[in-house]
């Protein structure tokens, strides 16, 4: 079969870490859209979808964020497996008709996540894991056909619609980036809590989230196989 082909929807403002950390991560060939500039595809041919994460809120006033929202809905509808990421996990939400809202406070740092229930997106991840979260959002209603795939005591961390699947904490960040955003905080949470949280930022943390990042290759495989599916159905008409 031919290598898939995957759109790249990246919401950073500063893209640079971002495009780093999902091309290390995703065994496909990756068409990278700037989602903040108003850059987006014009079509859905494409094995999947990928929404990264951003300094953004979904809700916020700013012109590319509808649009964004938009495709995002477009290319579920169509049957395209999407994966969101943080704010792509919100987006999702939003574009399949769930909510996201502000919290009481900001989740940042090396935290243990509980899935709920099995799903191929999380084959080989244990039932407790661990992940970097940094967000000052969260869903607070899923969207009405969507199944609740992990949590925390702050919040959904996970969730599947059919062919698409939003994760709250970040699977791909390295200990670079994860040094690099907490620091960006500082105006935000305060020195105090992003000194401890640069401290916790250790090899053995970095070690232990690394078992999350198993659900690219899942994901890559699940895209794979209804590739492989809608390839042989359509073979079949002929």
């Amino acid at each position: 079969m031919t290598r898939l082909r995957f759109a790249l929807l990246n919401a950073a403002h500063d893209g640079a870490n971002t495009r780093r950390n999902f091309r290390r991560e995703i065994d496909a060939d990756l068409v990278e859209f700037d989602a903040v500039d108003g850059d987006l595809p014009d079509h859905t041919e494409f094995d999947g979808v990928v929404v990264t994460g951003s300094r953004s809120s979904v809700y916020w006033d700013e012109a590319w964020i509808p649009p964004l929202v938009d495709y995002v809905a477009e290319a579920a509808d169509a049957g395209v497996p999407v994966l969101g990421v943080c704010y792509g996990h919100q987006v999702l939400a939003e574009a399949l008709g769930g909510r996201v809202a502000g919290m009481d406070g900001f989740e940042i740092g090396y935290n243990e996540i509980r899935r709920v229930r099995d799903d191929p997106l999380f084959e080989g991840i244990g039932e407790t894991f661990t992940a970097f979260t940094t967000h000052g959002d969260a869903v607070v209603e899923l969207p009405p056909s969507a199944t609740l795939l992990a949590e925390n005591d702050r919040g959904v961390h996970a969730f599947r619609d059919g062919h698409c699947w939003g994760v709250q904490f970040h699977p791909e960040y390295d200990a670079e980036t994860a040094r690099d955003v907490t620091d960006g905080k500082r105006d935000q949470i305060g020195d105090a809590r992003v000194d401890a949280v640069l401290e916790s930022i250790t090899p053995e943390a970095y070690d232990a989230a690394c078992e999350a990042k198993a659900l690219f290759e899942n994901f890559t495989a699940y895209a794979e196989r209804l590739a492989a599916e809608r390839a042989d159905a359509a073979a079949a008409d002929d």
